[in-house]
C-alpha cells in the first residue's frame, strides 16, 4: 500500500527518468520538497543535477524524453499542456539560472523584463508591474534600483544579475524555488551576497528552495537536508547535520573527503575518488559506482542497481554496505587509499635565508589604453590593470596570488611571463633583472619557467598526442626527436598516468589526466619556476584532490617554486606556504599561510575569508558573514586614497573626521621586507575563519 503523501510537501517527484536519445542521464530519482525548507542536491559533474532541476518545469530541449511524476500539491506537471506549465512557471515556481547573462534577454531593459514577468501572472497595469520591479530589485540589494531597472544585462556586473535574476523569480511569490548553481561563476564576495538574497527572498515569500550545487560548503551553511546524486539516481539523502556528521555511502565519503577547508581542519593530504563516472550509455549492471569503490564486493556488481533504504531516521542510504560502514565509524581516510603526505605538508619549510630567491617583484604597474573613435582612434583614458604588486618567491615555496575578478591577477602573470621590463616597477628572475636579460638568456630563462594554464582542454593541441604534446617543449628547446620520445613513459609516470596514454589525443582522457597531461608539459624541460594559473578551477572536486595531492608530491620531490594563482581560498589554504592578496591592482596583504588566514589585518583580506564557506554544518551557522557592499570600483579610475574604501566596513565606522580624511586622501602603504604586512591604515586582527 503506497503511503499518502505528507501534507507538508509542496513538490511530489517519483520515478523521474531523462533520456537524451538513447543515453540516460537521470534514472528514477525520487525527491520530497517540504515546504519552507532548502533542499540541496549534489555530485559531480554530470550526476543529473541540472538535468533533474530542468525536467521539473519541462525546461528540457525537445530531443529529451522525460518520465516519471512530477506532483506540485498533488498537480501532475509531466505531460501537463504547455499552456498549463506557463501558469506554474514564474508563477508558482520560480527557477534562478546559473548563467543570468544567457538567461536575460540582451536588447530589453532589465526592468522591463522583470515587469513582463509580473504581468504575465497578475492583472496589473503596465505603471503598477515596472513599480513592483523596481521594489524587487530593491528587495535583492540593488543599488539605485529606479534607475538600474532602465540597464540592460550587459550593463549589469555578474553578481548583480543574478539578484536580478532573483528578484524575476520571486516576483509573483512562488511556493517553490529552483535555483541551478546559482552561484558557480562568482567571486566568493559575490557569492556571499547571492546566498544572503536567497534567504531574504525565502524570506518575504515562504518559498521552498531546492539549490544544486557543486560546492558542498553552500550546502552546508544553506541546505536543511541534502541529496547526493551520482550517475543519474539519488545514492544518499539526510539532513544536512546528519549527512556531513555520519555519511554512510561510499561516494559521500569520497566527496567529503577531497574537500579543501578554509579553516585548515582537513587532513593534509585530500581523498582523491578514483577513476571517472561512468557515461550515460555505458552505466554498469548493479552499483553505479561499483568500479571506483573500494568496498565494492560482488554483490555489489550484481543485479539491478541497490535501491534507497532507510539506514538511520530520515536518512536513507543506495548501498548494501552502509550498515557496516556505520556500525565501523568509517570515515573518508579509512575508505578510499591515499598517498603518505610529502614532507612539506608535515613539516615546518626552511627559513627563508636557506633558500635561494626565484622572483622577486617590486611596484610592478601595467596600465592599458582606453581608445574611442572608428577610423581614428584617440586615447580617451587608461585601465589601471597592476598598479602596485609586490612579490618574493623563493626556491621550493608556493606562493598564492589571490583577490575578486579584475584585481589584476592575470595580468601580473602576462608580465612576468613576457620577460621583458615592465612598464613600471622592477622584476627580478633567478637574481637577474628581466629588463637586463640577452637574447639567449631570455631563451633560457623560458625554459625555466613554465605554466599551467586553466582549462587543460583549450589549451592542449587537440591534433597532437599525449606524447607530442609532453615533449614538444623539449624539441622547441632543439632536443631530438628519439631523446623527446625516450622521456615520454618517465614524464607520464611522473604525474600519475600510464604511458600507454601516449598515443591518445586529448579528447580521449578525461579532465583530470587532461590537467596532468599539462603539468607533464611544463615539467619536461625541468623547470625552476612552475605558474599555476586556477589549475583545478574546471575540476570536479573528487579530481582536484588527485591534482593537488600531486602538485604537493612534485615540489616536495622536485624542490619547484610555485606561484599558484587562484580565487578558491580553500585550495590555498591547503597547498600554499605564504599568500599574497590582490584588490584593483595592489598587493594589501602577504603573508604566510597560517598568518594571513588565522590573523587577517587588512578589512579585505577579512571579507574574503568569512564569504569562504566550511562543509561543517555546524561551524557555519556560528561564523559571521562580512558582507561587502557592491562590486569594486572601476580600475578607469586612478585613487589618491584607499582604493577599499567606498566597500571598507572598517571606514564606515570610523568616527574621527580625520582618520576618515587619512582613508581618503593617503594611499596606505605596507612596510617592505616583513614576515605579515597589510596595506592599511587601521589594520586590525580579526579571526573569520
Amino acid at each position: 500500500m503506497t503511503p499518502a503523501p505528507d501534507p507538508g510537501t509542496v513538490l511530489r517527484v517519483r520515478d523521474l527518468t531523462v533520456d537524451f536519445g538513447g543515453s540516460p542521464a537521470v534514472r528514477g530519482v525520487g525527491l520530497d520538497l517540504r515546504r519552507g525548507e532548502v533542499l540541496g542536491l549534489v555530485g559531480e559533474s554530470g550526476s543529473g543535477k541540472s538535468a533533474t532541476a530542468l525536467a521539473l518545469l519541462g525546461l528540457l530541449p525537445d530531443h529529451a524524453t522525460v518520465g516519471g511524476s512530477v506532483r506540485l500539491d498533488g498537480t501532475e506537471l509531466l505531460g501537463a499542456p504547455d499552456r498549463e506549465l506557463s501558469r506554474v512557471r514564474g508563477g508558482r515556481i520560480g527557477m534562478v539560472f546559473q548563467d543570468p547573462l544567457s538567461a536575460f534577454t540582451p536588447v530589453h531593459r532589465i526592468g522591463d523584463q522583470i515587469a513582463e514577468a509580473v504581468r504575465a501572472h497578475q492583472d496589473v497595469s503596465k505603471e503598477a508591474a515596472r513599480e513592483r520591479a523596481v521594489e524587487l530589485l530593491d528587495l535583492v540589494g540593488i543599488p539605485e534600483p529606479r534607475a538600474r531597472a532602465r540597464s540592460f544585462p550587459h550593463e549589469f556586473s555578474g553578481g548583480m544579475r543574478q539578484r536580478a535574476m532573483i528578484a524575476m523569480a520571486v516576483a509573483n511569490d512562488p511556493d517553490v524555488i529552483l535555483a541551478d548553481e546559482p552561484t558557480t561563476a562568482l567571486d566568493v564576495t559575490i557569492q556571499a551576497q547571492v546566498l544572503d538574497v536567497l534567504r531574504t527572498a525565502r524570506r518575504e515569500t515562504g518559498a521552498a528552495l531546492l539549490l544544486v550545487s557543486h560546492d558542498l560548503g553552500v550546502i552546508a551553511g544553506t541546505a536543511d537536508r541534502v541529496a547526493v546524486m551520482y550517475a543519474g539516481r539519488i545514492v544518499e539523502t539526510a539532513p544536512v547535520d546528519e549527512l556531513f556528521r555520519r555519511p554512510r555511502m561510499p561516494y559521500t565519503l569520497g566527496l567529503l573527503g577531497a574537500v579543501p577547508r578554509v579553516d585548515g581542519a582537513g587532513p593534509a593530504v585530500l581523498v582523491p575518488v578514483p577513476g571517472a563516472p561512468p557515461a550515460p550509455a555505458e552505466h554498469p549492471g548493479g552499483c553505479a559506482f561499483a568500479p571506483r569503490c573500494p568496498l565494492a564486493q560482488d554483490r555489489c556488481r550484481d543485479g539491478g542497481p541497490p535501491a534507497l533504504a532507510a539506514a538511520a531516521e530520515d536518512h536513507e542510504v543506495a548501498c548494501v554496505r552502509s550498515a557496516e560502514i556505520a556500525a565501523r565509524g568509517l570515515g573518508p581516510l579509512d575508505v578510499f587509499p591515499v598517498p603518505e603526505p610529502p614532507p612539506t605538508a608535515r613539516e615546518e619549510p626552511a627559513a627563508d635565508g636557506d633558500r635561494a630567491p626565484v622572483l622577486r617583484v617590486r611596484g610592478l604597474t601595467k596600465t592599458f589604453p582606453v581608445l574611442k573613435g572608428a577610423a581614428f582612434k584617440r586615447r580617451v583614458g587608461s585601465v589601471y590593470a597592476v598598479d602596485g604588486v609586490d612579490l618574493d618567491i623563493r626556491r621550493g615555496e608556493t606562493l598564492a596570488l589571490v583577490g575578486e575578478s579584475g584585481s589584476g591577477k592575470s595580468t601580473t602573470l602576462f608580465e612576468l611571463l613576457n620577460l621583458a621590463a615592465p612598464q613600471g616597477g622592477d622584476i627580478e628572475l633567478f637574481g637577474r633583472p628581466v629588463g637586463e636579460l640577452t637574447k639567449g638568456e631570455r631563451q633560457a630563462a623560458r625554459g625555466r619557467v613554465q605554466i599551467v594554464f586553466q582549462d587543460p582542454l583549450a589549451s592542449l593541441d587537440p591534433r597532437m598526442t599525449v606524447g607530442d604534446i609532453v615533449t614538444e617543449p623539449l624539441r622547441a628547446q632543439g632536443a631530438s626527436k628519439r631523446d623527446a620520445a625516450a622521456r615520454i613513459p618517465g614524464l607520464l609516470a611522473q604525474v600519475g598516468l600510464d604511458p600507454a596514454h601516449a598515443t591518445r589525443f586529448p579528447h580521449e582522457v578525461s579532465g583530470g589526466q587532461r590537467q596532468r597531461v599539462g603539468i607533464a608539459r611544463a615539467l619536461s624541460v625541468e623547470p625552476d619556476l612552475l605558474v599555476l594559473d586556477e589549475p583545478v578551477s574546471a575540476l570536479d572536486v573528487s579530481v582536484q584532490a588527485g591534482v593537488l595531492n600531486l602538485l604537493q608530491r612534485l615540489k616536495a620531490e622536485l624542490g619547484l617554486a610555485f606561484l599558484f594563482v587562484s580565487h578558491d581560498l580553500s585550495v590555498v589554504r591547503h597547498i600554499a606556504d605564504r599568500v599574497s592578496v590582490l584588490y584593483l591592482g595592489r598587493t594589501v596583504e602577504t603573508g604566510a599561510v597560517a598568518d594571513v588566514f588565522e590573523r587577517p589585518r587588512h578589512p579585505y583580506t577579512q571579507a574574503l575569508l568569512s564569504a569562504v564557506p566550511v562543509p561543517d554544518p555546524v561551524r557555519e551557522r556560528d561564523r559571521t558573514r562580512i558582507l561587502l557592499a557592491g562590486d569594486p570600483p572601476s580600475p578607469t579610475r586612478r585613487h589618491d586614497g584607499c582604493r577599499f574604501l567606498a566597500r571598507c566596513p572598517v571606514h564606515a565606522a570610523l568616527g574621527d573626521a580625520a582618520d576618515r580624511e587619512r582613508c581618503a586622501r593617503h594611499e596606505p602603504v605596507a612596510p617592505q621586507d616583513a614576515g605579515h604586512t597589510a596595506a592599511c591604515h587601521f589594520p586590525a586582527v580579526r579571526e573569520v575563519v
